[in-house]
């Protein structure tokens, strides 16, 4: 953890959040600032400042991820069967909290290419 991170905070309990999943290794909350009628922010608990930023240790949490955003989206009627993940790595992608995360958003219909 880190301790001017805002996601650890998040996780910790220091920063109160909705949250709507947690496990071992991931913890999943709704997003304050929502861009699809369903929208979770999903991290792993271990801080790592973004993709770019894991190694081959990290496979484990990163599958984790993916493994709870399946089962996250089976909790709301809009995402059962359909939705997108999303991760912004580094400010240039968007990225604005540099720890790992994955927007899960459903609900509408997305175009392509977003962005």
């Amino acid at each position: 953890m880190s301790e001017s991170c805002l996601f650890c905070k998040i996780i910790e309990g220091k920063i109160p959040s909705v949250k709507v999943y947690e496990d071992e290794k991931t913890f999943a909350f709704k997003d304050i600032n929502p861009q699809a009628p369903v929208h979770i922010v999903i991290v792993p608990k271990k801080h790592i400042a973004s993709l770019a930023e894991a190694d081959c240790g990290d496979e484990e949490i990163l599958g984790a991820v993916q493994v709870a955003a399946s089962k996250i989206s089976k909790m709301f009627d809009e995402t059962k069967q359909s939705f997108r993940l999303v991760n912004n790595c580094g400010a240039d992608a968007g990225q604005t909290v540099f720890h790992i995360h994955y927007h899960l958003l459903g609900g509408r219909q997305f175009g392509w290419p977003p962005g």
